[in-house]
């Protein structure tokens, strides 16, 4: 196979900017689907939804650094949506945590970068995830522990809408309020769809900011596709700290977002492209390179 990071990176000039939130959001959906396509790996669509939810939070959001990725005082990036991991390994092979070359091994027998996203041996990864519900409540025990050991470093947390029919989710919203865990910051990637369905059709969530509301948390919803938004309200959740509340960013999005026949596609949460599909798909993310 080519060099995949030649292959991935055709079309650039020079080096992509990765530090511009467009250029990484465009690079987490082009890597995404190099990735499911070589390894007939799934959630492409998720990926897709998330890509600029990951992108800006990795444009300056998180205190984080690829050189020390074990720095104490680091933010700490829970992805309880695991299944979407493809999404935050491109986000840290791109901003330097570990090579790009290192993405054509996802989801291969052996590889450290399995399907849902894992911490072992992955620099810049917290915690392993994949089983939905847990990922507030880890996030909320770590935001306890920091506070408990006077420490200033944020938690993230970024689910999935479908996880949030899980109690455990509205438990640890309670816990989180209860304890004035204000440097926590939950984002959910509202795409609407989960697993086989809509969410509607499947558990109601709306009015779904009114309830992180009434939990106690501040929230607020924004596009979860423009960058610029997402940046001013991660900033706003940044700027809550003091005031005694967790928040939550409701991110408005596409399922499959980037390649029309994907989008809001309930196929394309498990289905992998291969063929005239990738072949497709692919022509639809080059004509949208930045």
């Amino acid at each position: 196979m080519e060099n995949y990071e030649g292959l991935v990176h055709r079309g650039f000039s020079a080096a992509p900017d990765v530090q511009d939130p467009a250029v990484l959001a465009w690079l987490i959906r082009r890597n995404g689907l190099e990735m499911s396509r070589i390894s007939r790996g799934s959630h492409i669509g998720s990926v897709f939804s998330v890509a600029e939810i990951i992108a800006v939070l990795y444009t300056g959001i998180l205190h984080v650094d690829p050189a020390n990725p074990q720095m104490p005082d680091r933010d700490r990036l829970i992805l309880s949506k695991g299944h979407a991991g493809s999404a935050v390994y491109a986000a840290l092979a791109e901003t330097g945590f570990f090579p790009v070359e290192e993405l054509k091994h996802h989801y291969a027998n052996g590889s450290i970068l399995s399907g849902h996203v894992s911490h072992k041996g992955i620099p810049g990864v917290e915690i392993s995830t994949g089983s939905l519900g847990h990922g507030l409540s880890i996030g909320a025990g770590m935001a306890m522990g920091a506070r408990m050991n006077g420490e200033d470093w944020r938690t993230w947390v970024v689910l999935g809408d479908g996880e949030c029919d899980e109690g455990s989710v509205w438990e640890a919203a309670l816990q989180a309020a209860q304890f004035k865990l204000d440097r926590l910051v939950a984002v959910v990637d509202y795409n609407h769809m989960q697993s086989l369905f809509t969410v509607e059709k499947t558990l109601q969530l709306e009015p779904f900011e009114s309830k992180w509301r009434d939990f106690g948390w501040n929230a607020e919803s924004v596009d979860g596709h423009d960058v610029r938004a997402l940046r001013a309200a991660f900033e706003r959740a940044m700027d809550n700290a003091g005031s005694g509340k967790p928040s939550v960013v409701l991110a408005h999005t596409v399922k499959g977002k980037g390649v029309s026949f994907m989008e809001n596609n309930i196929l394309w949460h498990y289905r992998t492209p291969q063929g005239e599909e990738y072949e497709a798909a692919l022509k639809e993310l080059e004509a949208q390179r930045p």
